[in-house]
């Protein structure tokens, strides 16, 4: 199949959430790939955390965001997310964001787990994500300098002949392939919480950025740390409808079947603890049959301050209004991904990663909540002016791109949904060694029913370095939980990278 090939002379960005669309607004020009289905960003509730209010300060968020991180957090990292946030928001609101304000029109700013102050910012109580990526997308609609494709989707990247990043292998919404080449490719793809039985993350997340930057060899970090999100509503939808954090930090409490508060005994900050923590309460809830709730009947206007939960809730037959609301933990956030430092610089020449995709160190072995928007809003703005001053054309010779990009099928088999529930149950939330040894062979059985397609071959690739990565940390810190190794081990308080060599690459 010989495929149409566009040459670009602007950047390419793949993914268009709040790290894609921000990196896209703040280059001169840009092409963005807008997918089918609409990203993580969308559906965040949570808000975002910013050092904007009286009593606060960058450092102090710093110092929050370093101590949930399980010690693994780049202090530089951190200060530059923590510094630039008050800057990136206020841009944000330039654009046109619409945050919640009290009656004299002043910011508010709620509480979440983990954080020292009130700095989260939120807009309709728990519809941030949505304000976001509407402002976002209608500034990227307005703007001369941004080019969206929609319906666009990158299944693999190619490669110059000295082994810069020169583009990607592009599918159409009808699945017909084309190969675009650009000066530059960003990749802001999101993270990889569809490779779990339990999620709460959108169809598509499974990593494909993350997939098609190993297939060339690059480096990535921390693929052990998973962050699984303590309070996802248990009502048999997939994704699983997330129950904002801000619902405990505005009261509500967490009980067992029988109405008893079990996060108590767990931690000094109770529901308000750090994630990782809470999220292990409840797994551990459901595993001895004891139930786990959400209860928010003390939230006074329950309905208009949550108004994305209630609607959730209600879909699902409860009234949060009413009655607690079953609970279980999901897969959230990826805090590993393609390493890359503060500018979006991956190991790879030719390539930068932003966002949920890249690793930069930010979050350590835990994200500290609502940081995410947060970092997307600050590292798009300088990955941005990085790749305008890192633009080459390629160096000639015969591009490269892994095999299967321009004939295997999208959609995935019923292995795909195999692959998940194996994870969920041997790489979840609570690991131990001879479950991840069992996760490790079973994906090699079905490794090959997975690789007849796109979407199955990504979560393949991610899955074999999640696995590993697990078997290698013989430790628990922070969204990493070994049952087998239940303390922290000083000698492993490091991060750890990872390559795939030549003869793996061959078989990715």
């Amino acid at each position: 199949m010989t495929p149409e090939v566009t040459l670009l002379d602007e950047p390419l960005v793949v993914g268009a959430g709040v790290a894609g669309l921000t990196v896209a607004l703040a280059l001169p020009r840009a092409t963005v790939l807008v997918p089918d289905q609409k990203g993580s960003t969308w559906w965040a509730q949570g808000g975002i955390a910013v050092a904007m209010g009286e009593g606060d300060d960058p450092v102090i968020h710093a110092a929050d965001t370093v101590e949930v991180s399980g010690g693994l957090a780049v202090s530089e990292a951190v200060k530059i997310l923590t510094g630039g946030g008050p800057e990136a928001v206020e841009r944000l609101i330039e654009l046109g964001a619409d945050f919640d304000t009290d009656e004299e029109g002043e910011l508010v700013y709620g509480q979440e787990a983990g954080h020292s102050r009130r700095r989260i910012l939120h807009a309709d109580g728990d519809a941030t994500g949505a304000e976001v990526m509407r402002t976002l997308t209608e500034a990227a609609a307005a703007s001369e300098t941004v080019t969206q494709l929609p319906g666009r989707r990158a299944l693999d990247l190619v490669r110059d002949g000295d082994g810069r990043i020169v583009g990607a292998v592009v599918s159409d919404e009808r699945g017909k392939r084309q190969v675009m080449l650009a000066p530059a490719v960003v990749l802001a793809t999101g993270g990889i919480g569809r490779l779990y039985a339990r999620t709460t993350n959108p169809e598509g997340v499974t990593g494909d950025g993350i997939a098609m930057a190993a297939r060339h060899g690059a480096r990535l970090a921390d693929m052990e740390f998973v962050q699984f999100h303590p309070t996802a509503l248990a009502g048999g939808k997939d994704p699983m409808p997330l129950l904002t954090e801000a619902l405990r930090g505005e009261g509500a409490l967490l009980i067992d079947a029988h109405g008893r508060r079990f996060m108590l005994n767990q931690h000094p900050d109770a529901e308000l603890a750090p994630r990782d923590i809470v999220a292990r309460a409840i797994w551990w809830q459901l595993d001895k049959g004891a139930g786990a709730y959400l209860d928010a009947r003390s939230i006074i206007n329950f309905s208009e301050r949550f108004p994305t939960v209630h609607a959730h809730a209600l879909s699902v037959g409860f009234d949060p209004t009413a009655q607690p609301l079953p609970v279980s933990p999901a897969a959230h956030y990826f805090m590993g991904g393609i390493d890359a430092d503060a500018t979006g610089r991956t190991s790879l020449p030719g390539l930068w990663a932003v966002g949920e995709c890249a690793s930069t160190g930010v979050h350590g072995a835990n994200r500290l909540a609502s940081n995410s928007l947060l970092e997307g809003l600050v590292f798009g703005a300088i990955t941005a002016t990085d790749v305008a001053a890192g633009l080459a054309p390629p160096a000639g010779g015969p591009l490269q791109a892994p095999e299967g990009a321009l004939d295997l099928p999208l959609r995935a088999g019923p292995a795909l949904q195999d692959l998940r529930q194996l994870m969920w149950e041997r790489a979840g939330l609570v690991r131990i060694g001879n479950g991840l040894w069992d996760a490790r062979t079973q994906l090699l059985e079905i490794d090959a029913i997975l690789r007849r397609s796109i979407a199955g071959r990504v979560a393949a690739d991610v899955a074999r370095f999640i696995i590993p990565a697990a078997l290698r940390r013989s430790e628990s810190r922070g969204g990493h939980y070994r049952a087998d190794y239940p303390e922290p081990d000083p000698l492993q308080a490091e991060r750890m990278m990872v390559e795939a060599t030549p003869a793996e690459m061959q078989g990715l």
